[in-house]
């Protein structure tokens, strides 16, 4: 994830990370074969297997526990040998939309990348790797076992489809350069932006969702609309939202926003929080869900109550009584205690 430079192995388990190279494997869900877990009332071991179909799974109810029904001090992940072969550029299209009935039909050929991002004009922009007029795709194969070129030949295919006109050969070397090469530096950097803007009085923040394919479009525009109507009643002036992909799946993708605001010293918390909670209403509004890697915490715990079914919350209770019967642990978080 992007907070691998501060965050462990335990802290990705239990908040269900999502890594940025993640079309083929998405969540940490899909390397883990098996957890050890010290809770109040004890500690638990999971079977090591390579897949069990043997009732609900232990390991799946700690995945995601975000802290409330266990510490997780060790567990057995499945890994892959190191990537040897590469191939992956930009390609740019006419608008945001284009690029993502690109990535839909990449997703659904079954190529299976390793990194498929879109960048709106907006946010190709701010990153670097654009002019603001057009949308970038950054897409990239890797495998540890064979060459790429039929890969990424399909995959340019499904882009030309839909208007979109490569910037490089798709060489190995080809994600380290232009477009791809600078989106690359600034997925590093941009983490550490907020921390220069919020002294300068600038309001910086992002949300992620999921949504399926045919509600996009709609969604997308909805979602926009809201975050931007939010920032002029909150601080009275327009402001920027943008929106990208960061994982896409056969049956929707990941779409990623973030707003910019100038903001008015002093108040700036409460600014933020008017924007954040219009943006949140609008996902869930709209059928998304409130986080797709980022995890509820304490700032979604409205909205994911909302999108919970009830069952399922009187369920997730009983499991935190018996494993934490004194609700000291992480107390507040997915439900109350």
């Amino acid at each position: 994830p992007q907070s691998f430079e501060y965050s462990t192995l335990g802290g990705w388990i239990a908040t269900r990370s999502g890594g940025h190279y993640a079309s083929l494997y998405m969540h940490i869900d899909d390397f883990v074969e098996s957890l050890r877990v010290v809770t109040p009332a004890g500690v638990l071991e999971t079977r090591r297997l390579p897949g069990s179909g043997a009732g609900p799974s232990p390991d799946r109810l700690f995945i995601g526990s975000e802290g409330i029904l266990g510490v997780i001090t060790e567990a057995w992940m499945r890994v892959q040998d190191r990537p040897r072969f590469r191939a992956g550029g930009a390609v740019r299209f006419p608008d945001f939309l284009a690029a993502a009935r690109a990535v839909r039909a990449i997703a659904q050929a079954g190529l299976h990348p390793s990194n498929c991002r879109i960048l709106d004009p907006e946010e190709a922009y701010n990153t670097g790797a654009g002019d603001g007029l057009v949308a970038i795709l950054v897409l990239g194969f890797e495998s540890a076992d064979h060459l790429l070129d039929a890969w990424i030949a399909r995959g340019r295919e499904c882009c030309a489809d839909h208007g979109g006109v490569p910037e490089d050969d798709g060489s190995s070397d080809a994600h380290r350069e232009g477009a791809a090469g600078l989106w690359r530096h600034a997925f590093i950097r941009m983490p550490y932006a907020r921390e220069r803007m919020v002294p300068r009085g600038i309001i910086s923040c992002t949300f992620e969702t999921a949504i399926t394919w045919d509600r996009f479009e709609a969604f997308h525009a909805t979602v926009k609309r809201a975050t931007e109507d939010a920032i002029r009643a909150a601080t009275g002036r327009p402001g920027q939202v943008t929106c990208r992909f960061t994982h896409v799946y056969p049956d929707g993708p990941a779409p990623y926003f973030t707003f910019h605001a100038l903001g008015q010293r002093g108040v700036l918390l409460e600014q933020w929080r008017a924007i954040k909670t219009a943006a949140s209403e609008a996902l869930i509004a709209a059928g998304g869900t409130i986080t797709h890697h980022h995890a509820v915490g304490r700032d979604h715990r409205p909205w994911y109550d909302r999108q919970r079914p009830a069952l399922f919350a009187d369920a997730l209770r009983a499991a935190k009584r018996t494993l934490d019967p004194e609700g000291i642990l992480n107390p507040g978080v997915l439900i109350d205690s």
